[in-house]
C-alpha cells in the first residue's frame, strides 16, 4: 500500500509541471488582441488622414478660400452668383410655350425684372406672381419687362399662367442652370428672389430672399431710385 501512495504522489507532480507549462502556451493567445489593435490602429490612422484633409483646406489662398462656405451650401449667393454690375449670362432656357429663349438678349431693348419662385401654383409663389400681375402696368410704364423664373416644366407654367391670368412671360429652368448662375439655386432648390437688370443687361438691384407680397414693390422702388426706367 505505501508504494502505491508514492506513485500517486509522483503522478500529480508530473501533472503540476504540465500545468505550470500551460500558461506559457497562453502567451500566443495574448498576442492575438495585439494584432487586432494594430488593425484598429490602421482604422484610426485612416480617420486621422481624413481629419488632416480638413485643415489643409484652410491653407488655401484667400482668393479661393472665400468660396469655402458656399461649398457647404450655406450662402451660395456670395460665391458664383451675380453681383451688382454683372450682366445677364449667356444661357438658353425655354419659355412657357417650350420655345428657346436667349437670356442675354432679354434686355436688348428694355430693362428686365426676373423674379424667382420655388414652385409654380403654390400659395407663396402664387402670392408673388399675382402681386407682379397687379403691378404689371407700372413696370411697363418704366420700360421694364417682367419674367417669372422657376424650375417647373413649360406645361406646368402654362397651366398656372392661364389659371391666374399672368400677363408676363414665364421661363422654365428645370436644371436650374440660370437659377444657379444668379446665385439662387442652393441645395437643388430655388430661393424666392428678384433681380433687376437695366437695358443692356447690367444688374442694378437684387433681393434674396424676399417676401412674396413685397417682391414687386421693392423691385419698383429700386427702378425708380436708380432712374433706370427713363428712356
Amino acid at each position: 500500500m505505501p508504494p502505491r501512495t508514492k506513485k500517486d504522489t509522483e503522478e500529480p507532480t508530473r501533472r503540476s509541471s504540465r500545468i505550470k507549462s500551460a500558461p506559457v502556451a497562453e502567451a500566443p493567445a495574448a498576442e492575438v488582441p495585439k494584432k487586432k489593435r494594430t488593425a484598429d490602429g490602421e482604422g484610426e490612422g485612416a480617420a486621422n488622414t481624413k481629419k488632416v484633409r480638413v485643415p489643409s483646406l484652410c491653407s488655401i489662398p484667400p482668393q479661393i478660400s472665400q468660396f469655402f462656405s458656399p461649398s457647404h451650401g450655406e450662402d451660395p449667393e456670395e460665391g458664383p452668383g451675380l453681383n451688382i454690375g454683372d450682366h445677364l449670362p449667356d444661357i438658353t432656357v425655354q419659355n412657357e410655350k417650350g420655345e428657346d429663349v436667349s437670356v442675354k438678349d432679354l434686355a436688348a431693348e428694355t430693362g428686365v425684372v426676373l423674379f424667382l419662385v420655388p414652385r409654380a401654383d403654390t400659395p407663396g409663389c402664387t402670392t408673388q406672381a399675382c402681386a407682379f400681375r397687379d403691378d404689371y402696368t407700372q413696370f411697363s410704364d418704366t420700360h421694364y419687362a417682367v419674367y417669372c423664373l422657376s424650375a417647373d416644366s413649360p406645361g406646368a407654367q402654362t397651366k398656372w399662367q392661364a389659371k391666374k391670368n399672368l400677363p408676363y412671360g414665364l421661363l422654365s429652368d428645370p436644371k436650374r442652370t440660370l437659377i444657379s448662375a444668379l446665385g439662387a439655386g442652393a441645395g437643388g432648390k430655388t430661393k424666392r428672389s428678384h433681380f433687376v437688370f437695366e437695358k443692356g443687361g447690367k444688374l442694378v438691384a437684387k433681393k434674396m430672399p424676399v417676401k412674396p407680397a413685397d417682391s414687386p414693390k421693392l423691385a419698383l422702388e429700386a427702378i425708380k431710385e436708380l432712374g433706370s426706367g427713363k428712356a
